[in-house]
């Protein structure tokens, strides 16, 4: 053992030796150097004055494609990667996409027990569908392999946030990778400032912005457009996506150089092709009635015609084609691709129609509105509610009212802050008369619900002129397409119901498309079959003087300015007809419901807040104990107080005043007794605040012996009479009828 342990020490000495000397001098270097582990390859860009740089070759390198891109300080790692096999018999393509932020990032901790992240927030959601929507469109038809992509956030600065970074490198990673992809497609956020467009404005920036607007596209065309702004005209908000496109195009040809110094070569795959067998028997036997059935009046009415007829045509097919095998045994694949091709015949029918003949299934013009219902105070007990119909598609909305505390708490990368305002949107199954899991909300309910929040956030007054917490619920009842725009329509009802003095009406409408080649109609009013076969779902919200959100996806690889502007200016002529049967129902806000918490803010001084809290909370506690009340306090002296009842809010403001005020001179207080001495008793007559009942001052009559006349805890009114040096003196035989009570 001892020979073992010298032999060791002579090997441990030797080495250090060796370092010492320098003989080891090469093998030291090559790991200074790293080698050739890493091929990393970079390039670098400005964009809005700051540094775009992106880098492969490093990090994530057993991935398809890896991306990390930096701008200022914000880092952001963008994987793809493919499966090994393609999916058979689908009519989707498989695309996820993940989002995710690290809150080492922003130098923070998660919040929770665990202090780790967990599921995605409503924030990290939402920007994983920002990336999607102008991804998807971008691979060839009839690539079906599963296709994954996860953007993480390693790095936030505060200043450039991750979102459009996330649809940079997802479009780069996959430029790179050996996936096709018809890309590339870049994205920037637009700001309108002081009359000019700002690229990429930081947050602080956005705040004094009329315009918050992001747009993804190619260099060819815009296919991604989301937006809120504060009632922007439809020029200017044009103006803004073109602006954003001329910067979309140098960040596409910026990718286009990356990719050709590193760029896979991509995976070939064959696309399905339909049998001959089943394409001739469709067309031969269902053509026609398909035309006929597609064009029946009524959603579910259609839907059923076009099934039967499938089912029928599914039969015959399988009866000639099949007649010695069981229903049981039969091929997967030829029924899959029965239907796939029906499907697909059904399309062409529904878009030739509309295209050429400017028909729609239901029979309305391309400009045409479905009819339109709204009203209002639909329920007994909620602060407000609204029943808003267009055609077969119905939101249920109400808005709720409260106080402080039920502010949501929203804590992400960028900060940690509180909505006064905010709208959930419902889509349970019944709405579509299907059955299935109802749960918490999916990305696309929390999609729809930002949206219309978005929309409606722009006309809520401040808190200085309704300081209540403001909580909207759309629960859609039927649906037919375009459900958000029926939750803002019915969301602006329900808050003017509720007495929430809004500015003027929300409303919204979606615009749809069918291009083929060079030919294409918009449609104004899109119904959920239009929606599923068309190219384009342009959602426009606003007010009568001007836009507060938009949304755009397609399902084409971009549209054109003409086609944007046809889309704004029809979009604009409906929502102003929408607008009319709103005010129709309600056109000014309704008187708060007596359920409604009354609240009154004061502002006390600042030095007068530790008085009202009291050690420990005691005295802001006891009042809110004794009335039930809903007391906020601010740093600045601004007190919120909500009550059930006008009656109770009174009582809380006279208690909260007891404790901020200051004695005055010849003021007539009601005091308690709170200790007894031969010449007096000393009177509480505010919290905090005692005066001498002098003996002589109990009583008209003379008094030999206080005790026999008051006693400790005995409540009555008395005046003060002199302030000096800080001693108060009280008087209660020298008040009459005509004394002024304290308040």
């Amino acid at each position: 053992m001892k020979e073992k342990q010298v032999s060791d020490f002579t090997l441990i000495f030797k080495k250090i030796s060796d370092i010492i000397w320098g003989k080891k001098e090469e093998k030291i270097e090559k790991k200074k150097i790293g080698g050739t582990m890493f091929d990393e390859k970079t390039l670098e860009m400005e964009l809005a004055g700051r540094s775009l740089k992106v880098s492969t070759g490093k990090i994530a390198r057993q991935s398809c494609g890896a991306i990390m891109i930096q701008y200022g300080d914000t880092v952001l790692l963008s994987t793809v990667n493919r499966s090994k096999e393609a999916r058979k018999g689908v009519d989707f393509f498989p695309l996820t996409v993940d989002y995710i932020e690290k809150f080492y990032a922003a130098g923070k901790f998660p919040g929770g027990f665990n202090k780790r992240e967990s599921r995605p927030s409503t924030d990290a959601t939402l920007i994983a569908r920002l990336i999607d929507r102008p991804i998807r469109p971008m691979f060839p038809e009839g690539f079906t392999y599963d296709v994954h992509i996860v953007n993480t956030v390693f790095s936030f600065d505060e200043k450039n946030t991750p979102d459009y970074l996330g649809i940079i490198a997802s479009s780069l990673a996959l430029s790179i990778s050996d996936i096709p992809f018809l890309g590339p497609v870049a994205g920037v956020v637009v700001g309108y400032i002081d009359g000019e467009f700002v690229l990429n404005p930081t947050p602080e920036q956005l705040e004094k912005s009329l315009l918050d607007l992001s747009v993804a596209g190619t260099k060819e065309a815009v296919n991604m457009v989301e937006a809120g702004a504060k009632e922007l005209d439809e020029e200017t908000m044009l103006k803004a996506i073109l602006f954003a496109h001329e910067n979309i195009k140098k960040i596409c040809a910026f990718q286009e150089e990356f990719v050709k110094i590193c760029g896979k070569e991509k995976i070939t795959f064959e696309k399905e092709e339909v049998d001959p067998m089943i394409s001739s028997f469709i067309e031969e036997h269902g053509h026609e009635r398909l035309q006929q059935a597609v064009l029946t009046l009524g959603k579910k009415n259609r839907e059923e015609a076009v099934d039967s007829l499938e089912e029928e045509l599914l039969e015959a097919f399988v009866a000639k084609h099949y007649p010695e095998i069981p229903e049981e045994e039969l091929p997967e694949e030829p029924i899959l691709a029965f239907k796939k091709y029906y499907h697909d015949l059904m399309k062409t029918l529904v878009r030739e129609a509309i295209l050429y003949k400017k028909h729609r299934v239901d029979g309305r013009s391309t400009t045409e509105i479905r009819p339109l219902d709204a009203q209002i105070n639909v329920l007994p007990i909620p602060h407000g509610s609204a029943l808003f119909t267009r055609g077969e598609t119905q939101s249920l909305a109400t808005a709720t009212l409260g106080t402080k505390e039920d502010e949501q708490l929203v804590d992400n990368l960028e900060k940690e802050y509180y909505k006064k305002f905010y709208l959930h949107y419902n889509f349970p199954p019944y709405s579509v008369g299907e059955t299935g899991r109802m749960g918490a909300p999916g990305r696309r309910e929390l999609g729809h619900g930002s949206l219309a929040e978005r929309a409606l956030r722009y006309v809520i007054p401040t808190e200085e002129e309704f300081p209540y917490t403001i909580r909207v619920v759309s629960d859609i009842t039927e649906s037919n397409g375009s459900s958000s725009q029926a939750s803002i329509c019915g969301g602006s009802l329900a808050l003017m119901s509720a007495g929430v003095p809004i500015k003027e009406h929300v409303a919204g409408i979606a615009m749809g498309l069918i291009k083929e080649g060079e030919e294409f109609t918009v449609l104004t009013d899109i119904m959920g079959l239009e929606d599923h076969l068309g190219d384009m779902d342009f959602k426009v919200a606003g007010t009568k003087s001007g836009i507060t959100a938009l949304q755009m996806d397609i399902k084409i690889t971009g549209i054109t300015e003409e086609i944007m502007r046809i889309a704004l200016n029809q979009a604009h002529v409906a929502r102003q007809q929408i607008l009319e049967v709103m005010n129709a129902a309600i056109s000014s806000p309704a008187d708060l419901k007596p359920n409604v918490p009354r609240i009154q803010q004061i502002m006390i001084p600042k030095d007068k807040i530790a008085i009202l809290i009291g050690p420990a909370g005691k005295n802001i506690k006891g009042i809110i104990e004794e009335t039930g009340s809903t007391i906020d306090i601010t740093d600045d002296g601004k007190v919120s107080i909500f009550s059930k009842d006008a009656d109770v809010l009174e009582h809380t403001l006279r208690l909260v005043n007891n404790y901020v005020k200051d004695v005055e001179l010849n003021e007539v207080y009601e005091g308690k007794v709170v200790g007894i001495q031969k010449f007096g008793a000393f009177m509480e007559i505010l919290p905090g605040k005692e005066g001498l009942l002098h003996i002589s001052e109990i009583s008209k009559e003379r008094v030999s012996n206080v005790e026999d006349v008051l006693k400790i805890g005995d409540v009555f009114k008395v005046k003060v009479i002199s302030m000096e040096n800080g001693k108060i003196a009280l008087s209660k035989k020298k008040l009459d009828v005509e004394y002024k009570v304290a308040e």
